[in-house]
Parts: structure tokens; C-alpha cells; sequence
């Protein structure tokens, strides 16, 4: 299903539309936004708790649409799981389906005719970085470079070492417990993988400034490394 929003929306987007997106075992909902002459294409995989409205991970997204780069945030849970995992918070952290389901997406997003010719980017938060860095092992010739936001890319454990993708992540100056964790991930990731620290930061980036900050780092980054799908 598609329903398009028509017109020209925030950032210059030519292109908005709803999209009901099949995986192995779902039908996901996302939104689409694509500017004109767009350059490569980021998914959004957003963190425990949240969903593709996420006034953060949607502050980001219209600022990498000012950059030229379209994006498609998606919920990685149907309505039922979501009610679910509001009362258990299991969904939130298994992370081996939400990144099958990030891969199902990429495999959607390659055929798609509007997305199927740019170079895909993964922009993952919190547990949602974890799948992402997943999801970009498994496909290293689809994924051309990821960031991670205040994320826990040591839940993709062993799969690290597996990402082929230049990775930016991008964590609060005081949230030192997922700093600690991000260089744990860092050293596993090895050379293709860049630690930077927001300064008074925490953990959701709330501080005046501190979100611009995380969009203009991302923003550079995947307009860098979306020249091209990042060999395998």
C-alpha cells in the first residue's frame, strides 16, 4: 500500500508517502520523504519504546532531507506487538528480529522504484543501533554506512565484526556507562568505525543544541559515504 501525501513538504521534498512495507512476518508501516535530485537514501531504525513518529529521529530526518538524502522511518513493531511490548518491553530487545525485519526493509527499499537506485544508509538509536549494525552485516552490499545515535551497538555482539559499512557513532559527553559500551563496540568494529562524544549530552539528547549537532555529524557523514553501496 502507498499513500502519498503529494506536494512539495519540508526541506524542498518533492515526495512523501505512506508505505506499508512486507517483511518475513509482517506488514510494517513507514513513512517516506525524498528531496529533489536526492543522493542515497537513510533508514531509520529507532530505539526501545519508540516509533517512526519520534520527534528526535524525525528532527534528524528533516535535516538529512535539507542535505539532499531521502529517508524512510519505518515501526519495526505491528500496532499488536507495540501494545505488547508496552506491558513486557521483550520486542524492544530482540534484536535478531528487528534486524531481519531492517534487512527485509533494505531488500523492499532495493526493488522499490523510487529508492532502488540509491545507496542505502542506516541511521540506528538506542537497541534500534544494535539491529542496524545486524542488518548491515547482513547485507554489506546494500549498506553503505551507518551512524548510531546514543546507541547499544554492543547488543549486535558478534556480528560486529562482521560490518563492512563505515559506522559514526555518536554519543552523549555524559552518558558514561553507553560511552564505556560504544568503545567496547568501537574496538570490536575495528577500522571502519568512528567514536565521537557530544559534549553535555545525555543520553536522549535533549540539551539545547546537542540534536543539531547529532544531524549535522550524520548528515556529513552519509553525504561522504553514499557515493556508492560499500563493497563486501
Amino acid at each position: 500500500m502507498i499513500v502519498r501525501l503529494g506536494g512539495i513538504g519540508w526541506a524542498g521534498v518533492r515526495d512523501m508517502r505512506e508505505v506499508s512495507v512486507p517483511v518475513v512476518d509482517a506488514g510494517l508501516v513507514g513513512d517516506v520523504s525524498v528531496p529533489g535530485n536526492a543522493g542515497g537514501v537513510v533508514l531509520f531504525a529507532h530505539g526501545s519504546g519508540s516509533s517512526r513518529h519520534s520527534p528526535r529521529n524525525m528532527a534528524v530526518g528533516r535535516a538529512l532531507n535539507d542535505r539532499g538524502l531521502a529517508t524512510v522511518l519505518v515501526d519495526l513493531l505491528t500496532a499488536d506487538e507495540e501494545a505488547r511490548d508496552e506491558v513486557t518491553a521483550e520486542l524492544r530487545f530482540d534484536i535478531g528480529m528487528l534486524a531481519e525485519r531492517l534487512a527485509g526493509i533494505v531488500d523492499w527499499m532495493g526493488a522499490d522504484p523510487e529508492l532502488g537506485q540509491l545507496p542505502i544508509g542506516l541511521f540506528g538509536a538506542s537497541t534500534g543501533a544494535a539491529a542496524a549494525l545486524v542488518a548491515a552485516a547482513a547485507r554489506p552490499d546494500r549498506v553503505g554506512a551507518v551512524v548510531s545515535r546514543g546507541g547499544r551497538p554492543d547488543l549486535a555482539g558478534s556480528s560486529l565484526t562482521g560490518v563492512r559499512a563505515p559506522t559514526l557513532l555518536l554519543v552523549g559527553g555524559l552518558d558514561e556507562q553507553v560511552i564505556v559500551l560504544n568503545e567496547q563496540a568501537r574496538d570490536a568494529l575495528g577500522e571502519v568505525a568512528e567514536l565521537r562524544i557530544v559534549p553535555g549530552a545525555t543520553h536522549l539528547f535533549e540539551e539545547p543544541g546537542t540534536l543539531e549537532q547529532v544531524a549535522e555529524q550524520a548528515g556529513t557523514w552519509f553525504t561522504t559515504h553514499l557515493r556508492q553501496p560499500h563493497p563486501a
